[in-house]
């Protein structure tokens, strides 16, 4: 098959351009490297440095693709808060971009990639598909329009149309930026370095951290699993674990220590997030396989920055 995927260079774009193009599948890539490392891309994909706005260049990678993996996007919820407009142009225009372009083509498929945060803030847990969406932010915002706009006018033109939402997504190689870095790899980088980990209130939160290999294969599953056609599917661990919890894990996977120091300030996320993950089971044969230990474990073994003193 053939495939474009946007947002290609980075995390999670990488990752399954480079599962596409190994399984033998001929891949193009497009981003346009604000936050991407195409160095993340094997030789075999064929890479792009582009803007999803662009509708020429959408229309030349187009040519001959069966399904699109749509991932470019900003993410960054703190930076929402700051520059909304530019989230919605990014994240809301740079979708309708690639549908308008998708139907001019004859596209047929497209493959979202969305958030967990769209739901927002919940007491009951674990979140199902049918839970209520209470967006937060402007990212969660622009996630959630992106995800009526393709479903509106992927049914108007005839393109099939799948939602993931994605929860806390971690694993080996992830970007660690100065200023609001994930969670998993910042806790890491800084318990190894014997720096110090901040917990707001108690630590007490929840997050569903999920490895990224069980988020790739179920993102392989949905550019061909059949009668999925606008679903909104949750990809996640269904597991909840606290920060706390999770500092812990860290310390015993690291051998390292770190000081941990609790603010008052409250937590700028949910108080509590895990996902219902029962209708990926059945739509995708969807079941994750990596526990947080085994994936903590893993992220130090293979990221060449988080060198452990054991």
């Amino acid at each position: 098959m053939n495939f474009l995927v946007t947002g290609a260079a980075g995390f999670l774009g990488s990752a399954i351009a480079n599962r596409l193009a190994n399984e033998g599948h001929q891949v193009r890539g497009l981003d346009d490297l604000s936050a991407g490392d195409p160095s993340r891309l094997e030789q075999n994909v064929l890479f792009t440095r582009g803007d999803v706005t662009d509708r020429p260049k959408l229309w030349t990678l187009l040519q001959d693709v069966d399904a699109v993996y749509h991932l470019a996007a900003r993410v960054s919820v703190p930076e929402s808060v700051i520059y909304p407009r530019e989230y919605n142009a990014v994240n809301v225009g740079g979708t309708v971009s690639v549908m308008e372009a998708m139907r001019d083509v004859g596209v047929k498929r497209v493959v979202l990639i969305s958030s967990g945060a769209v739901y927002g803030d919940h007491e009951t847990q674990p979140l199902s598909e049918n839970t209520t969406a209470n967006p937060a932010s402007p990212y969660a915002v622009s996630k959630l329009a992106a995800e009526y706009y393709v479903h509106t006018i992927g049914g108007l033109w005839g393109i099939e149309t799948v939602v993931l939402r994605v929860f806390n997504t971690y694993g080996p190689g992830q970007s660690i930026p100065a200023a609001h870095p994930p969670v998993i790899p910042h806790f890491l980088q800084q318990t190894i370095r014997g720096g110090s980990i901040v917990l707001h209130g108690e630590g007490k939160q929840t997050r569903d951290f999920v490895y990224i290999d069980d988020v790739i294969e179920a993102m392989v599953a949905a550019a061909t699993a059949p009668n999925i056609n606008r679903q909104v599917i949750n990809i996640g661990s269904g597991v909840e674990t606290s920060i706390r919890t999770l500092a812990q894990y860290v310390v015993e996977v690291t051998g390292a220590g770190a000081d941990w120091i609790y603010i008052n300030e409250p937590d700028p996320g949910p108080s509590r997030m895990c996902a219902d993950i029962s209708r990926g089971q059945i739509l995708l044969g969807y079941h994750p396989r990596v526990s947080l230990q085994d994936g903590l474990e893993t992220m130090v073994l293979r990221d060449s920055r988080l060198r452990t003193k054991k």
